[in-house]
């Protein structure tokens, strides 16, 4: 875990990944004082879902930087609901093996029910990955396990009499994260949760800015980038749009921010 003392040096040490990227502007973000990050996020999420300033959220800042499993973590769902989710995603080994991280998770309310917000953060285009990302699971009897339930929840995402659209294509192969975090919010949502799940574009990462990265510097870009690589798999009348488990919401929407650090001197 970052952000651990170490006894033997009487030093605190955090992991390197927290200062650069998307990574590193969760961390600021969640690092806010609560009234702060709730105004922050009601911004990016009105008029979808409201954020109360005492909200539950994970990770919290630099001093608790763990990301959520929305199948282990505690605060976000039941014990019931947690088993459900292992056995649900995993064929073997549920408890040792990881499930899938997510960015942000937030309590929020969706018209007065109690609902979350499954953030995925991304700094530069190139963190958007559909070719050449796929399910990697070590247990044989793991990927298959999750390639049927993928399959599964795309079968009923087009069939699904609640949505006007079709033209799903989830899959474990090729676009396997874009493809999990649907599949997840669809599951949080069958359990009457309602979901808004957000792909959250992080502005002007200059860090990020070498090689070939495409850094991130409006939203309009982010916008373009999301639609057009998912395009095939996600219906583009789904971004923006409401899909509905049952009576469950679920809403998937793009949005920016630009969170940076402004260094400024006093004289």
């Amino acid at each position: 875990m970052s952000g651990q003392i170490n006894k033997n040096e009487a030093a605190i040490t955090f992991a390197r990944r927290d200062f650069k990227g998307s990574r590193m502007r969760c961390l600021m973000l969640t690092s806010l004082p609560k009234h702060d990050f709730a105004k922050a996020i009601k911004k990016v999420v009105s008029p979808v879902a409201t954020v109360n300033d005492d909200c539950d959220l994970m990770p919290s800042g630099f001093r608790f930087p763990d990301e959520a499993q929305l199948g282990k973590t505690e605060s976000f769902l039941s014990d019931i609901q947690r088993r459900e989710l292992k056995s649900w995603w995993l064929a073997e080994n549920p408890e040792k093996t990881r499930l899938p991280n997510w960015d942000i998770i937030i309590k929020c309310l969706i018209k007065d029910k109690q609902g979350l917000i499954l953030v995925e953060g991304k700094s530069h285009e190139d963190e958007f990955k559909v070719k050449n990302d796929n399910c990697n699971s070590e247990s044989l009897k793991n990927r298959n396990k999750i390639a049927e339930q993928i399959k599964t929840i795309s079968e009923l995402l087009n069939n699904n009499a609640g949505t006007k659209f079709s033209g799903w294509a989830l899959s474990h192969r090729d676009c396997y994260q874009l493809s999990n975090r649907f599949a997840w919010a669809w599951k949080v949502a069958s359990f009457g949760i309602p979901v808004v799940l957000i792909y959250l574009g992080f502005l002007n990462a200059e860090e990020m800015e070498n090689g070939n990265r495409v850094v991130l510097k409006s939203d309009e870009q982010w916008q373009r980038c999301v639609r057009s690589r998912s395009a095939g798999i996600i219906p583009p009348e789904a971004w923006d749009g409401k899909i509905m488990v049952e009576n469950t919401p679920i809403f998937p929407i793009i949005r920016s921010l630009d969170v940076n650090i402004c260094a400024s001197s006093h004289r």
